[in-house]
């Protein structure tokens, strides 16, 4: 019996593996954003229907970094590298309602459609939207619903906009959830956040190491 149970969890965590990596390919080659739908569609194309073999969302991402580490390379690197600098720029701009870089970008996993994605925190949104007049920054507006922890959650303005050829995604917060970030949706775990002062030091890191974004990134 023992012996048996060993197999089948063996089995289990290489049926996990081998859709973790089909998923994270179908994501950097297919562009599927949502990792559910990535997991589903991977496990259609290998035949896998035991839920219990659905590897986590972390699993995914971190298969997605080492698969544009390995087969995108330079490419991908040098992508990040311009939205990260892209980015570093827009926290200086955004200072005044001390910007947080999140997402992709952050998280090194970013492919040529990820926009810049910030968090701004202010008790009165509609001053973003006038900040972004008054700079001569056309703005369209949207919203966001996120998990501030396990037991509230709400619908957030959202500002999208292009800059320099790329697309910004800016999310306003109360500025009390600046002590605490969002829940991610990724692993329902707070989510990862890099002040200005943060990602400075991220890329003189990666400048350290000779490029080393995607390593970076995690």
């Amino acid at each position: 019996m023992h012996r048996a149970r060993q197999h089948a969890e063996r089995r289990t965590r290489e049926r996990r593996h081998r859709l973790a990596h089909e998923a994270a390919r179908l994501m950097a080659e297919g562009g599927i954003r949502d990792f559910h739908q990535a997991k589903l569609k991977a496990a259609e194309r290998l035949g896998i229907r035991d839920d219990a073999s659905l590897p986590r969302n972390r699993e995914v991402e971190d298969a997605l970094r080492e698969y544009q580490r390995l087969f995108l390379g330079d490419a991908h690197a040098e992508g990040l590298r311009v939205r990260r600098e892209a980015a570093l720029h827009a926290l200086e701009f955004f200072s005044p309602f001390d910007a947080r870089l999140v997402g992709p970008v952050l998280e090194g996993t970013a492919d040529p459609h990820s926009p810049v994605s910030l968090h701004l925190y202010s008790d009165d949104a509609e001053s973003v939207q006038r900040f972004l007049d008054e700079h001569g920054i056309p703005a369209t507006s949207s919203s966001r619903r996120l998990r501030l922890d396990r037991a509230r959650d709400g619908e957030f303005p959202v500002w999208l906009f292009s800059a320099d050829d790329l697309a910004f995604d800016v999310t306003v917060l109360p500025a009390a959830t600046l002590r605490q970030a969002p829940l991610s949706g990724v692993d329902e775990k707070p989510m990862r956040r890099a002040s200005l002062s943060q990602l400075r030091l991220l890329l003189e890191e990666a400048d350290a190491a000779g490029g080393g974004l995607a390593a970076a990134g995690r």
